[in-house]
């Protein structure tokens, strides 16, 4: 008998319950309907129930400019004669896609385990994209971090690590629930819902999450080294802007000196009474000031 494929978007509890394989957990069922605002609380995994096996997953959306990765929540319920998914619309964007998943996993009579394996690949594949512009993120954040104000840097900065937080609470989950079934620790009382071959499809997709997972360590590593970059950035900044205080403390220092000495309330002191003395100071506070700015040019500090 052909597998029938159902889709059900947003469902109430009576309707998921005609769909459902038969003798249900009430719990499986009250979790699949159930709205869930921060999608933390949904956990990735495939769970087996004696005659039917329970999944769920997160497929994640790239980010938009303004805002963080949004989680497509998925719910499946699979038998040997069916295969139910459940779909959540997220509040920030659309409900998964499952025109590609209809037409391959159960239009050339793949069945339920197959199909499965194929939204598991899906959203591996999912996971790749996102953690691909998370990279490219990070790169235009390097890129134009020199022209950036502080502000808008931070933000920037908090936006993508909890985009990575995010995506780490999620993707773990889903590979260890695909690592799961290539263990054979799915334990179904239908052994043809997951045979060998359907097996190894999910260790390809387990090897997509891998590869994932190494793609989002490695954004944590360059976004390290932007915020290292940046923090340097700030540093040569703060110490050009003290060669200049330095600058131009030592310039009026000397001539601070050479006035505070002429100030002085002495009565043996020649220049006051001497002709050229007025222009003798001026003369020193000149000198000393291009002797000073020649040294500090030749340094370049300025």
């Amino acid at each position: 008998m052909q597998p029938r494929f159902i889709d059900l978007l947003d469902p109430s509890l009576d309707e998921l319950k005609k769909a459902a394989p038969p003798h249900c957990h009430h719990a499986a069922l009250d979790r699949a309907v159930r709205r869930h605002d921060d999608p933390t609380d949904v956990r990735p995994r495939i769970h087996s129930h004696g005659t039917y096996v329970y999944a769920t997953f997160q497929s994640p959306l790239p980010a938009k400019p303004d805002g963080l990765v949004t989680f497509q929540e998925l719910h499946t319920f699979i038998a040997t004669d069916r295969f139910v998914l459940v779909r959540k619309t997220p509040q920030n964007g659309p409900a998964f896609d499952t025109a590609h998943l209809a037409t391959v996993a159960l239009a050339n009579g793949n069945d339920p385990g197959m199909a499965l394996s194929i939204l598991l690949d899906l959203i591996a594949e999912q996971f790749l994209d996102v953690v691909d512009s998370l990279v490219d993120e990070i790169d235009e954040l390097e890129d134009t971090i020199e022209d950036s104000g502080a502000k808008e840097v931070a933000a920037d900065f908090s936006t993508l690590r909890h985009q990575i937080s995010l995506l780490r609470r999620s993707l773990a989950p889903t590979r260890d629930a695909a690592r799961s079934v290539v263990d054979g620790r799915i334990d179904v009382a239908d052994e043809t819902l997951f045979p060998h071959e359907i097996e190894i499809h999910f260790a390809d997709s387990y090897d997509k999450l891998l590869r994932a997972t190494d793609g989002l360590e490695i954004t944590r590593d360059l976004l390290g080294g932007v915020r290292d970059f940046h923090q340097s950035t700030i540093a040569n900044e703060q110490n050009e802007v003290m060669k200049r205080l330095t600058v131009i403390s030592s310039v009026l220092l000397v001539p601070t000196f050479i006035v505070g000495m002429y100030g002085q309330n002495f009565l043996n002191m020649p220049e006051l009474n001497w002709r050229f003395g007025y222009g003798f100071s001026w003369m020193l506070i000149v000198l000393s000031t291009v002797a000073q700015l020649a040294y500090y040019r030749w340094k370049r500090w300025f």
